[in-house]
């Protein structure tokens, strides 16, 4: 059946009965793909595929077996099969994959983009050569000996982390103590207690005295990610203590003096939070000693092979793939045209999706997310960054894909009103059968985008009139693509 079924697709098929007349026939005929029975006579088909491996690495084969259990499926993918397909075969299917498997073989021929020598340099590193970089790189070099506080300024996933470790490593401060805080990673009422600690019994569940991260980082540094999302009563402490070196732990009246260099960083617009009165002027002016405006991806593709070398070499170690060569031209070239709105971040997720999807020795362009491929403008004050690990990213994509393709304007005077009646008339001539919760979710939507908007932005406050966690707030944002301060489209 499989002979007759890709006979008329001009591949010659040359078959085997027997595990070892296999073998014999994959060293003498050196074929482009093989197909391979799970339950054969003489031994398995796992164990066949690890021979058939130590004669030729490269070869893509595909299962066949009446077994669909999970543990089967797990088995055969984990081994590095390049797919699986079930009994009775479906003769479709195994056209398709039988030519995706020559194709993908042939592209291992074809000459490697990018080879990859080496295992590659452990650790994050800074890469980039693009002129924009190197002026990144001279900021760096200006201000890092002396204790000036630093503001970086960048769109999500740009780096603005490693810029504060690499002030730190050429400051005169590289052997003391140093700590990262996410501002918009804790919930107000802890951030106080974070950064300034408190006194025991200064509040339900403080057992004990604790020390902040401002205590624990004296003679040090302390980086302060996303500090526009510090709430008006933290930032005048934080004000005072870089103005002074003074604060006092939540529950006490005594001074502590302290040490510290503030490093903040932040992918809001200050200027504006200040005009609307969600931020200090006065702390901003204090922040902004010394500003490094970090660039995005797009604004320095030059930097993208550079990039990608780096991050295939660092994650095919780190998920055992030392056999992966290289990237392929057209792989290539897909990822340097694509704006990447989620910046470096996004860069390595796509990697490790790649990855996962990769069963030769070159990584092709059929192995990159569909995102890479989408036809629109990727423009990054558009479009929602990638926070989510790359299985997520695909299924963001495709739960979105049926009913999400509306602007939010968040700060703004409008605001795109849902239509239900025409979303609802839509659905239905769609043929849906979750139409009850595919409208829950675009009024939800819609929902949220209106109080974040009413909020200027202010994730507590929106938690407060909906009456729920600020997490959850945080989590709804995520789900629905709703960016901040700025025009964003749902990805659809």
């Amino acid at each position: 059946m499989v002979e007759k079924g890709l006979e008329n697709l001009g591949i010659q098929v040359i078959a085997a009965s027997l595990a070892m007349d296999g073998l014999r026939l994959v060293e003498t005929e050196q074929p482009d793909a093989a197909l391979v029975d799970v339950c054969l006579p003489e031994m398995n088909g796992f164990e066949l595929f690890r021979k058939i491996r130590a004669l030729d690495s490269k070869i893509p084969m595909i299962f066949v077996t009446s077994d669909i259990s999970s543990e089967t499926t797990i088995e055969a993918m984990r081994l590095g099969a390049f797919d699986y397909l079930a009994k009775p075969i479906n003769l479709d299917q195994l056209r398709k994959m039988t030519v995706s498997a020559i194709a993908a073989r042939r592209l291992m021929e074809q000459p490697v983009v990018m080879p990859l020598s080496g295992e590659g340099a452990k650790g994050d590193q800074f890469i980039g050569r693009s002129a924009l970089m190197l002026e990144v790189f001279k900021s760096i070099g200006r201000v890092s000996g002396s204790n000036v506080t630093v503001l970086i300024r960048g769109e999500s996933g740009c780096g603005k982390e490693l810029v504060a470790r690499a002030i730190l490593q050429h400051s005169e401060r590289n052997s003391k103590p140093y700590t990262a805080v996410n501002c918009a990673a804790i919930p107000d009422q802890l951030l106080e207690s974070e950064l300034f600690g408190h006194e025991k019994g200064a509040f339900t569940g403080a057992d004990q005295r604790r020390k902040g991260k401002f205590e624990q980082c004296h003679g040090g540094t302390i980086f302060l990610d996303e500090v526009g999302d510090m709430s008006l009563l933290i930032q005048g402490k934080v004000l005072r203590l870089i103005q002074d070196q003074r604060f006092q732990r939540v529950g006490s009246n005594d001074e502590i003096v302290t040490d510290v260099r503030v490093i903040a960083a932040t992918n809001r617009n200050l200027e504006e939070m200040v005009a609307k009165g969600t931020f200090r002027e006065d702390l901003l002016y204090r922040l902004n000693g010394y500003t490094i405006e970090l660039p995005p991806l797009r604004e320095r593709r030059e930097d993208i092979p550079q990039l990608l070398e780096y991050f295939l070499k660092r994650e095919r170690r780190e998920m055992g793939k030392m056999s992966l060569e290289g990237l392929s031209p057209a792989a290539l070239d897909a990822l340097i045209q694509y704006d990447w709105p989620g910046n470096v971040r996004q860069l390595q997720s796509v990697i490790r999706h790649a990855l996962l999807h990769t069963t030769g020795t070159v990584l092709s362009k059929e192995c990159l997310p569909t995102v890479v491929f989408e036809g629109r403008d990727n423009k990054a004050s558009e479009i929602l960054p990638v926070i989510a690990e790359p299985v997520e990213l695909d299924g963001t994509i495709q739960k979105h894909s049926a009913n999400h393709a509306g602007i939010i304007r968040i700060g703004v005077e409008s605001a795109v009103q849902p239509d239900i009646v025409s979303f609802i008339d839509d659905r239905l001539a769609a043929g849906s059968n979750d139409l009850y919760n595919e409208t829950m979710e675009e009024i939800e939507r819609y929902l949220f985008a209106r109080t974040l908007r009413d909020t200027n932005g202010n994730q507590s406050k929106a938690a407060e009139i909906l009456g729920i966690t600020r997490g959850k707030v945080r989590d709804r944002i995520a789900y629905f693509g709703i960016q901040l301060d700025r025009a964003v489209t749902i990805q659809s």
